[in-house]
């Protein structure tokens, strides 16, 4: 898998980039608000993963990445993070930047119909790609994978990451 490239928009419409999240590991998955309940599921998945490391949990960033940037405007995407806490960030962009970012990824997403009210489904993949302090891919992690194995995963990686400490930082405490 490539290494963590992107950018896109947050909730407070914010530009931002993959080297925002430099030195955390970032879990990176794609969803949209709408989602009646594979994304919310996920997220509360993820979150209850990185919840179970304590105090290295701030060393973690869940990204979602909504694919569905027409309902999906800095507002709802600041209200939906806020619903499931600090550690997620919520991001879309236009489409051409979706367009690149799923690419990259190789995930796949359409857009159904609208009905007679507006309203349209969204299909998506489900995987969740986590990536290294660096941003080079290191996990996918699966729809039915447990938080308990998520969280055992993170625990490696962040485990890896303290025999080899960012720049400047120091493994003795």
């Amino acid at each position: 898998m490539p290494p963590l490239a992107f950018t896109l928009h947050d909730g407070s419409g914010q530009t931002r980039h993959a080297d925002d999240f430099q030195g955390k590991l970032v879990l990176l998955y794609f969803g949209y608000t709408h989602c009646p309940d594979i994304c919310p599921t996920t997220l509360a998945r993820l979150v209850n993963a990185t919840r179970k490391l304590g105090a290295a949990a701030d060393r973690t960033r869940i990204l979602f990445v909504s694919v569905d940037p027409a309902r999906d405007t800095p507002a709802v995407l600041q209200r939906y993070q806020q619903a499931f806490g600090p550690g997620v960030t919520a991001l879309s962009g236009t489409p051409a930047q979706l367009r690149t970012l799923t690419r990259r990824y190789r995930v796949s997403f359409g857009l159904g119909q609208p009905d007679a009210d507006g309203r349209y489904e969204v299909s998506h993949s489900s995987a969740v790609f986590i990536f290294d302090r660096d941003g080079a891919a290191r996990l996918l992690a699966t729809g039915t994978d447990s938080a308990e194995k998520i969280s055992t995963d993170l625990e490696r990686l962040l485990g890896d990451q303290a025999l080899n400490p960012p720049a400047g930082e120091s493994r003795i405490s």
